[in-house]
Parts: C-alpha cells; sequence; structure tokens
C-alpha cells in the first residue's frame, strides 16, 4: 500500500462519513414535510415488514403534508397503523384510499432539543472523520517503519491527510449550521 492509496482510502471512507451523516440528517424532522420522512416506516405487508415506499406512493400535498396513497386495497389501515406507532409525533387522516399526513408545527422548545440533536449527530461525524485520519497516519507510520518511505514521505501525507479531514469537518460545519437554520425557521 502506497501513500497515495492511503489518502485515496482516506478520502474515499471520509466522503461516506458525510453521505450517512446527510443521510441521519433527513431523518430529523423540521416544520416543513417531505416525502423521505416516511422513508424508516416499517409496515406489514404479507408477513414481512417493508417501507411505506415499496407498499404506496408516498408524495407532497403542500408545504405541510404529505399524501401516502397504497397500491393495495386493503393497505390503507394498516400503513395508518404503522405511521401512527412510529416515533415521528404525526397523525395521519384517512380520505377514502387517500392518507393525509400533515405536519405539526414545532414548538420553541422542540426545536432547540432538534438543534441538540443535530450537533449530537455531527459531532459523532467529526468523531469518526478523526478516526479515519488516526487509521491513515497509523498505516503512514507503519511505512516508514518497514521503511517503504521517507520521514519527509510520511510527515507530508500526514499534513495532506490533516488537510483533507479539516475539509470534511468544515463541510460537516455547513450540514449542521444549514439543518439548525432549517429548524429554527418558522
Amino acid at each position: 500500500m502506497s501513500i497515495a492509496d492511503i489518502k485515496k482510502t482516506a478520502e474515499q471512507k471520509m466522503a461516506k462519513s458525510i453521505e450517512a451523516f446527510k443521510h441521519e440528517l433527513s431523518k430529523i424532522r423540521t416544520g416543513r414535510a417531505h416525502p423521505g420522512l416516511l422513508d424508516q416506516v416499517q409496515v406489514e405487508y404479507y408477513g414481512s415488514m417493508v417501507p411505506i415506499s415499496q407498499v404506496a406512493n408516498v408524495t407532497l400535498l403542500d408545504a405541510r403534508t404529505i399524501s401516502v396513497q397504497p397500491w393495495e386495497k386493503g393497505m390503507g389501515p394498516k400503513i395508518e397503523k404503522a405511521i401512527r406507532e412510529s416515533d415521528l409525533g404525526l397523525n395521519p387522516a384517512a380520505q377514502g384510499d387517500l392518507l393525509r399526513v400533515p405536519m405539526p408545527a414545532l414548538t420553541e422548545e422542540r426545536r432547540k432539543e432538534l438543534t441538540k440533536v443535530v450537533r449530537h449527530a455531527g459531532e459523532e461525524a467529526k468523531v469518526a472523520v478523526r478516526n479515519l485520519r488516526r487509521d491513515a497516519n497509523e498505516h503512514a507510520k507503519k511505512l516508514l517503519k518497514d521503511k517503504q518511505i521517507t520521514e519527509d514521505d510520511e510527515r507530508r501525507s500526514q499534513d495532506e491527510i490533516q488537510k483533507l479531514t479539516d475539509r470534511t469537518v468544515a463541510e460537516i460545519d455547513k450540514l449542521i449550521a444549514a439543518k439548525e437554520a432549517e429548524i429554527m425557521a418558522v
């Protein structure tokens, strides 16, 4: 393994950390509705648990309402029950086959709690990135110990890995700030 391989691997893993963090942020609800909010809600379908998106069409009616149109007649009540029992705090209303899921307005206290959740998730993402930096630096030290690279190469690789880490952490900070602004917007 060369220094270039170490940097490339670290860069790919840090990019995956950012993607995982973005996915985590998408689960955190803001005042606005978005279809991805129901992605983690599971509903029973012929004996197995599947995401709602696999048994119904999930779309937006307006900025504060999600509509869920089941593909089969008997699925409406099951989907409604699954949404009610999820930890999202949503209360769907049935209109024939169509389910309307209004998004309740967030209180100021709840908004502040959600910003704490966002910051905590951001901190976990930063810790993951720092762990990747440590692993990459250990690989470089091992190459130095095995006399495959010089001390200058090892020092240069550590500097480059640190710059990569700084860029990744800055991107995570930007995502945190954007999500907090989205949550606090009334």
